[in-house]
Formats: C-alpha cells, structure tokens, sequence
C-alpha cells in the first residue's frame, strides 16, 4: 500500500520564521546524518521519514557526504522522494551541503567554486531533484578567499540549484563578513547551522547567536542530544552497540562516572517536567527561540515521536535553568571546533 501522510500533520507541530526571510522551518528537522547509509535497512529508513512528516516535520537535512559510504543518505532520501512523497515535494524543505571530502583530488572537499557547483550538481542528481531548497557551505575553508566560496553560493541561488543559502560551523566573525559578502551579492545568508547542545555551548561563548539575531539570519542546532549523549541511553553505563563503543562521533572517554551522575540528575530534572531527558535537551535548546528549529536524528520511529514530544513544554523557569546549569556544562564536544576556529 501507498504511504498516505495523516491529514492532520500540521496541527501540532510547531513552526517559526528563520530569521527575517520568508522561510518558516518546524521547531523540530530531522537530519539524516546517521542511520540512511548502505548499512542500514531501507524500509526503516522509509518509516522513520512518514512518522517525522506525519507530525508536521517538514524540513529534512542531509549534505553530499552523508552515509556510509558518502553520497548513499541521498540515494536512499531520493527512493523516498519517489516512492513516499512523491507529489509532496512543495510541502517540503529539503537541504543539502557540501565542504567535507566526497572525491579524490585536490578538486573534493572545502569551498572552492568549482567543488560547491559540482557537489550541488552530483547532490541533485542523487535525489532526483530539480532543486534544494537550502544548500550550505559546510565548513570554512581557510585557504579559498571568502569571496569565492560565497559567489558560489550566489551563482547556485541564481542558477535556479536552489532557493536558499546557508553556512555552518562558522564562528561569530566569519559568519559577519559571509553575510555582508553575500548581501552585497543580493543573496543574503537565510540559515546558519551550528552544533549546540547542553553539553556543547560555543556559540554562547563565541557570540554566535547574538550574531544571527543582529543580522536576521536564522538557525538551525545540530546535535541537540550530544550524539545521544542526552537520552536514557548512557543513565547506567555504555551499553553495547551504542555509539559510543562504535568510534563514530561520541567519545567513550567522556563517559565518566561524574559525567554519568550529572546526566542522572539531569534525567531527574526532566522528570519533573514531566519530559524525557531528551525533549528536555531539545526543549532547551529551543528556548526563548533563540534557535529557530533543533536538528535531530533517529534510528526508529518512536524516536522520533519522542523528540516531537519536546514542543509540549518549551518554557523553563529561572530556577529550572539554574539547576540545569548545576549538570550540564561545556564538555569539549564539538567536533567541528576547528572549523568555528578558523
């Protein structure tokens, strides 16, 4: 049978303007960074992208590296394009980015013009699409002039590859002159998508969201669960298969017995608020809307419907914050730190 999304999707999601631009996202996106390479089932895949658009998640995020192998997140979101929102496409925002190493050669990775056209071109074709809606510029690149990796954002927005421009990772100082650039250029900057959570707070020390308020750019926070750092997941321990005995992207060693007492009490400080441990991270992230929209991603469905579950209670007292912040401090976290650095 045919997916058929629920008539009612778009009745409790929540929904917000990023930045000064037209562009409204879903409190909650959902990326597509883990769990939509060759090494994962397919028809999960599928069940993961209706529950999301079945709540009213409208905005799916994915870059040309995503897998493994790279590029294979956008093979598989393309089947899903086909076969399950296929005739859905103008109810959806679909992002792409490109920064990291894709090909061999000096032409493969960074902020070239010539490698930022190529992977939007190679991205589309993935997913059978005549355009994104957002693409991004992964990561600073030091050694391309800004000028060149921000004209290249202009000259793919103008040719039609796709609607909106965005940047991630890059700090407070770099994410000004891209945006004065790029507003020279007439295609100003709509998103900045920079990872931020509990346990990650650069762009709160680096200036970075004050940034984006003075400038009107809009935001959108990857890794609002710490690489599942901020679930039920580690409460006792690290369990086997987790990531964070996979090498992948969460650092074992941070998982100290103070590390894990400090969650604990965080899941106690949830539980108050009647939320798992993981709507509250994203409800905190979420807070004073500050971040436009918070990035999550799932291995099954009901993770899904749990994140989702965040929009119920958003609002933190001052005491709540206090006590959080008791827990919940920088950890060193961010993997991207050297390209916010830049």
């Amino acid at each position: 049978m045919s997916y058929l999304p629920k008539a009612n999707r778009y009745s409790k999601m929540i929904y917000r303007r990023c930045g000064h631009s037209g562009l409204i996202l879903p409190a909650i996106s959902l990326g597509l960074w883990h769990n939509f390479g060759e090494d994962y089932n397919h028809s999960l895949k599928r069940a993961i992208c209706q529950t999301a658009f079945d709540t009213g998640i409208t905005h799916f995020d994915l870059a040309n590296n995503y897998g493994p192998p790279p590029g294979s997140a956008e093979e598989a979101f393309g089947e899903i394009l086909k076969t399950d929102f296929c005739g859905f496409r103008d109810e959806l925002i679909i992002s792409s980015k490109a920064g990291y190493n894709m090909w061999e050669g000096p032409y493969g990775e960074w902020g070239s013009r010539k490698y930022l056209i190529a992977s939007c071109d190679q991205s589309l074709k993935r997913m059978g699409l005549d355009y994104v809606d957002i693409f991004y510029s992964h990561r600073f690149d030091p050694n391309t002039p800004l000028e060149e990796t921000m004209g290249a954002l202009d000259h793919i927005i103008r040719s039609g590859r796709a609607l909106y421009a965005g940047i991630s990772s890059y700090n407070s100082t770099r994410t000004r002159e891209a945006q004065k650039i790029l507003k020279e250029l007439g295609t100003p900057c709509v998103i900045h998508q920079p990872s931020y959570n509990m346990m990650n707070r650069w762009v709160e020390t680096d200036g970075l969201l004050t940034t984006l308020s003075d400038l009107g750019i809009g935001s959108i926070a990857f890794t609002p669960l710490a690489q599942g750092l901020l679930t039920n997941k580690y409460l006792t321990g690290i369990p086997s298969g987790s990531r964070a005995t996979q090498d992948k992207s969460l650092d074992k060693t941070k998982l100290s017995t103070n590390m894990i007492s400090n969650l604990n009490s965080l899941n106690d400080i949830a539980a108050n608020r009647g939320q798992s441990l993981a709507q509250m991270a994203i409800a905190w992230v979420l807070r004073e809307e500050k971040i436009t929209t918070a990035l999550i991603g799932a291995s099954k469905p009901n993770q899904v419907l749990d994140c989702v579950g965040a929009i119920n209670n958003l609002a933190f007292s001052v005491e709540e914050l206090e006590e959080i912040n008791l827990y919940a401090k920088d950890e060193a976290l961010n993997l991207w730190a050297k390209s916010a650095e830049l």
